[in-house]
C-alpha cells in the first residue's frame, strides 16, 4: 500500500513537467522595440562584468544599460563605468524601502526605453538571448526562469529550492531575477513603489499587476538567460534562501504548492521505504526512477550534475532544513549583503 502511495506521488512530478513551458517567439521579423536594461547592483564587482560582456556581444543591442549603485563598498560603479554602463549612485534608503525595490526605481525613473527589463547582476544572456526574449514578448510583465549554472559542489545543494521556484512560479508569476514590462503597465501597476518593503518584490508585484488588470506570464529560459546562486559559499546560499523562501511558498498558487509536496513526500518514501524493508527490489527500482526524475527536473532548470541526482536524498534533506529554518525567521530580522533586513 504505501509503495503504491509512493508511486501516485512520484507520479505527480510528470504533472509538475507540464509547467515549464519554453519560450515563443513571435514570427514576424519587425525592428525590436527599445529597451532600457536596469541593473540594480551592491557589492557586486564579481559579477557585473558577465552579465555586462554578454549585454555587449548581443547582437540585439539594448537603449541603455543603467547601473544602479546600491552604496557598494567595492569597485562596483568603476566596473560598471569601465563596460560602458550608465552608473546612478544610489540615493540615501527611504524608511520602507528594501534596496533592491529602492534601486529599481531610481532605475525605471531614469530609463527612456519603450520597455524596462529589470535584472539581477549575478545574471547574463545567453547568444542572442535578448533578442529571443524580446521576440517573445506580447505585453503585461514577462520574466524568464535563468538556468543555474552550477559550478561548485555546495551548489548543487540548491537543487530542489531551484524546482520550488520554478515550478511554483512558471508560467504565471514573476521570477526575482528578471522582469521585462511596457513603460505604461509597469506606471499602471505602481511600479516597484508598490512593493517597496518586499523582500520577495517579484511574487508582490506580479500581484499588483494583477490587480489592475496587466496580463503576467512566464517561461522557462534554458539557452536564453542563465544565472549562478550565492557562488560566495555554503553560508551565502543559507541565508539567502532563509531570507524569504518561506514567505515565498505561502504565495504559490495552491495547486503547484500540492503537487510539489507530493512529489517530494514521494520523493523522501523510496529511501525511507528502502531502508525500512530491506526489499532491494521494489523499493530500490522506485529509488532510481525517482533519481531519473530528479535529473531531469535539474536539467531543466539548470546544469546540476549526475551525483545530485543519484544521491538526491541529501539536497532534498538540505530543502527541509533550510525551509524550515526560513519558516522559524520568517517576520525576524536576518542579514543579507550586510544590511539587516526583516524576512518576508
Amino acid at each position: 500500500m504505501v509503495l503504491l502511495v509512493a508511486l501516485a506521488f512520484w507520479a505527480a512530478g510528470f504533472l509538475l513537467l507540464g509547467r515549464f513551458q519554453r519560450i515563443r517567439v513571435k514570427g514576424s521579423a519587425g525592428p525590436l522595440p527599445a529597451v532600457s536594461v536596469i541593473i540594480p547592483a551592491r557589492n557586486e564587482e564579481h559579477n557585473l562584468p558577465v552579465l555586462l560582456r554578454s549585454l555587449a556581444s548581443q547582437p540585439a543591442k539594448p537603449r541603455q544599460i543603467i547601473v544602479v549603485d546600491d552604496s557598494s563598498t567595492d569597485r562596483t560603479a568603476a566596473v560598471a563605468r569601465e563596460s560602458g554602463a550608465t552608473v546612478i549612485p544610489s540615493l540615501p534608503l527611504p524608511d520602507g524601502w528594501r534596496g533592491k525595490t529602492w534601486a529599481c526605481h531610481q532605475g525605471a525613473q531614469a530609463a527612456t526605453g519603450d520597455l524596462l527589463l529589470f535584472v539581477d547582476a549575478d545574471t547574463w544572456f545567453e547568444p542572442d538571448g535578448l533578442a529571443r526574449m524580446l521576440s517573445a514578448y506580447v505585453g503585461g510583465g514577462f520574466s524568464v526562469a535563468p538556468c543555474h549554472a552550477v559550478q561548485k559542489a555546495y551548489e548543487d545543494l540548491s537543487l530542489f529550492f531551484n524546482v520550488a521556484m520554478t515550478a511554483g512560479t512558471l508560467p504565471d508569476g514573476l521570477f526575482g531575477q528578471m522582469l521585462l514590462v511596457d513603460r505604461e503597465s509597469y506606471r499602471r501597476a505602481g511600479g516597484h513603489e508598490a512593493v517597496r518593503g518586499r523582500v520577495l518584490e517579484n511574487l508582490w508585484l506580479a500581484g499588483q499587476f494583477r490587480a489592475a488588470g496587466i496580463p503576467v506570464r512566464s517561461v522557462s529560459g534554458r539557452g536564453i538567460f542563465s544565472f549562478r546562486m550565492y557562488p560566495g559559499g555554503l553560508r551565502e546560499l543559507v541565508q539567502g534562501w532563509t531570507k524569504g523562501f518561506a514567505s515565498g511558498a505561502g504565495q504559490t498558487p495552491r495547486g503547484a504548492l500540492l503537487l510539489i509536496v507530493a512529489w517530494m513526500v514521494g520523493l523522501m518514501l523510496a529511501p525511507l521505504g528502502w531502508l525500512i524493508t530491506g526489499d532491494w527490489l521494489c523499493w530500490g527500482a522506485l529509488y532510481l526512477a525517482c533519481a531519473a526524475q530528479v535529473l531531469w527536473f535539474g536539467r531543466l532548470v539548470g546544469t546540476f550534475r549526475s551525483f545530485s541526482a543519484l544521491l538526491y536524498p541529501v539536497p532534498l534533506i538540505f530543502f527541509f532544513l533550510v525551509f524550515l529554518w526560513s519558516v522559524v525567521h520568517s517576520g525576524k530580522t536576518v542579514t543579507w549583503k550586510g544590511r539587516a533586513i526583516r524576512a518576508d
